[in-house]
């Protein structure tokens, strides 16, 4: 098992001003990330190595395909939980927060039809 990070930002190119960075809240702490790139490479890139737990498990889980594939890189996002992190790009004041668990869906509300009732009454 590898211990060090996979992901890596390239560095930018000799007498150019660098890479542009922008603010997001992570888990509720500001969070410095690269920006012009997913939610995820940008996490990925500033050491983020956990962004939900497996449902079943409880194991962390992180980015495997970076392209909207697999799902494992599901974070809530804006409020919004279950967002394809590869697939939003990261912008200034964003909120993200790692999902722990399956997200609860709510049910549609159940209706009784009355007139089936006393057909079989």
């Amino acid at each position: 098992m590898p211990t060090e990070r996979l992901f890596q930002r390239i560095a930018p190119p000799a007498g150019s001003a660098g890479a542009a960075t922008v603010t997001i809240e992570f888990n509720g702490a500001p969070l410095r990330v690269p920006a012009q790139c997913s939610v995820a490479a940008a996490l990925l890139a500033s050491g983020v190595t956990r962004f939900r737990n497996s449902p079943v498990s409880g194991a962390p889980r992180a980015p495997y395909c970076m392209m909207g594939v697999c799902f494992e890189c599901l974070m809530e996002i804006d409020g919004e939980p279950s967002r394809q992190s590869c697939l939003v790009t990261v912008r200034e004041g964003m909120r993200v927060r790692t999902q722990d668990g399956a997200r609860t869906l709510p049910l549609p509300p159940v209706q009784i039809d009355h007139a089936e009732e006393v057909e079989h009454g």
